[in-house]
């Protein structure tokens, strides 16, 4: 009966996981197609009704990304309590759970907010940033339930002084790049730079003339720095960290998605905006963000285990 309940555990740990991107990629999709008001100034109905009886495209991706938003929820509240019950001896399962539910539901009061009463650039360019945490705190939350650091010897990771101070701080700093990423698209300043890598390849070191401009290269300068600071820090991984191939692997894969994650930004300039392409450039950075929040529990687990070594 045990091992049922476990498999159970697994199949909603993955569904959760696999909900909260799809919330992810949703609400970029509604940002992408500016379906935002595609129910108008209604929520939790739609123009109205409960259940929309006029379907344009708009009402279907916003529709969808609340149905999406709504069931998602209940399973994240199941899984919490689950791990709560089964796992509640592990000492992340319930901080992680608390910053799912918090975040979770953060990131659909500020979806409301907007729909009701509107909200500023600023302001919406933290929306994805917030479902961010949620989702990485979901997806720790099924890493402990299939057991992978157990697998990857995690209990067994040490991790030095330097290479910790570096994962801190770049985890912090992408944050400060999202939030740029964001604010670019939320600004409608991802177009405002027709070129790439300057805004202008013909005259490469003209400043910006307007501030959608200034966003778009702010953010691109910002994505320069985090690609210096993860090459750096994936060579110092690769050098000293051979042995525990959950950090050299961990960085080595951290680094291919960075570099995605650019090409990605770059394909989004030069297509105009293909709507895949744009998807495919929140998926990227969802991913690494996940990641980079397993290497910070990566750092709780060494400094346990040199406690445990004193």
């Amino acid at each position: 009966m045990q091992y049922k309940h476990s498999k159970i555990l697994k199949w909603i740990a993955v569904l959760t996981t696999l909900g909260m991107l799809l919330i992810l990629l949703g609400g970029a999709l509604v940002t992408k197609t500016d379906s935002g008001l595609g129910c108008g100034r209604h929520w939790p109905g739609c123009n109205g009704e409960l259940i929309p009886s006029v379907i344009t495209p708009e009402v279907l991706i916003e529709f969808s990304h609340r149905l999406t938003t709504g069931s998602v929820s209940i399973l994240v509240l199941i899984l919490v309590v689950w791990t709560w019950r089964t796992l509640g001896h592990n000492r992340e399962v319930k901080f992680l759970g608390v910053l799912a539910i918090f975040f979770l539901l953060a990131q659909a009061l500020i979806g409301a907010a907007q729909v009701l009463w509107g909200q500023g650039d600023f302001i919406l360019a933290l929306h994805f940033g917030i479902s961010l945490i949620s989702f990485a705190s979901i997806m720790l939350l099924a890493m402990i339930v299939f057991e992978v650091d157990t697998k990857f010897d995690a209990d067994k990771v040490h991790i030095g002084p330097k290479l910790k101070w570096h994962t801190i701080g770049v985890t912090l700093y992408s944050y400060l790049v999202i939030y740029t990423g964001a604010l670019v698209r939320h600004t409608g300043s991802s177009l405002s730079c027709s070129d790439w890598p300057f805004c202008n390849n013909s005259q490469p070191f003209v400043l910006p003339i307007s501030m959608y401009q200034w966003i778009q290269m702010g953010h691109r300068i910002a994505v320069l720095l985090i690609f210096i600071w993860m090459a750096y820090i994936t060579w110092h991984a690769v050098k000293h960290y051979k042995d525990q191939r959950v950090i050299y692997w961990g960085w080595i894969t951290s680094f291919i998605l960075v570099i995605l994650q650019i090409l990605a930004g770059m394909l989004v300039v030069l297509t105009k905006l293909d709507l895949i392409v744009s998807l495919l450039h929140s998926l990227f950075i969802t991913l690494l963000f996940g990641l980079f929040c397993y290497m910070i529990l990566l750092i709780a687990r060494s400094n346990q285990n040199q406690k445990n070594n004193k």
